[in-house]
């Protein structure tokens, strides 16, 4: 099943419209940063013409080519959208739920209109005094966030391509910065590099001791 609009009609016909649909992308990685975007979508006009937005679905059911071009859609179509970037330090210093949620907040902040109510991926952000729903594999269920889990992960891959020109050996253009065999193997030969994530344990466990360290 596509996801469909109606969270967002729901909490439209309480009054709650513009609605933005919040998801993450990267928690599990050993390198690079979260990533998050909120997007609000012209609900009305998704109703009477379903095929704008043909095809938003889920990143993680899209291949790089179709997400791609469902980015760009995306930000043609929607009535605002905000990108929000966490520091792999900043993940070692808040922990990955509160960085998940720090580029959260950053992502509904750069919104050039400012929602009224919040559709999210699993988390909630009680530091926002705003409604919200967080739906268990919402990227699945709700348009907005499903479209706000494409535009995360195309902007999120983007970056990571442009780093790996700065650290080849890592593979991060296949990667990602996700745990693969080429990734561990280079953490192995290589160590870490200034993206990695030193709280994360397959990272933490290549970082050479300090000396009078046991």
């Amino acid at each position: 099943m596509a996801p469909t609009c109606d969270e967002e009609l729901a909490l439209a016909a309480l009054g709650l419209y513009p609605v933005a649909g919040v998801d993450e992308v990267g928690r599990g990685c050993w390198a690079g940063p979260v990533v998050a975007a909120a997007v609000i979508l012209p609900i009305e006009r998704l109703q009477e013409d379903p095929e704008i937005l043909a095809g938003v679905d889920d990143s993680k059911r899209l291949g790089p080519r179709v997400r791609a071009r469902l980015a760009e859609r995306v930000l043609q179509v929607a009535e605002a959208v905000g990108v929000g970037v966490v520091s792999p330090a900043l993940v070692d210093a808040l922990g990955i739920v509160g960085a998940t949620r720090l580029a959260m907040r950053q992502a509904i902040g750069r919104l050039r209109i400012p929602p009224r109510a919040l559709l999210l991926d699993a988390l909630s952000l009680p530091e926002l005094p705003l409604p919200q729903r967080a739906l268990v594999h919402g990227d699945a269920r709700a348009i907005s966030i499903a479209a706000a889990s494409i535009v995360a992960k195309v902007y999120r891959d983007r970056l990571m391509a442009e780093w790996a020109r700065a650290y080849p050996v890592y593979g991060f253009e296949r990667n990602k910065g996700y745990g693969t065999r080429e990734h561990r193997l280079a953490l192995e030969r290589w160590g870490p590099c200034p993206l990695h994530r030193r709280s994360f344990a397959p990272v933490a466990l290549r970082i050479p001791a300090r000396p009078g360290m046991v």
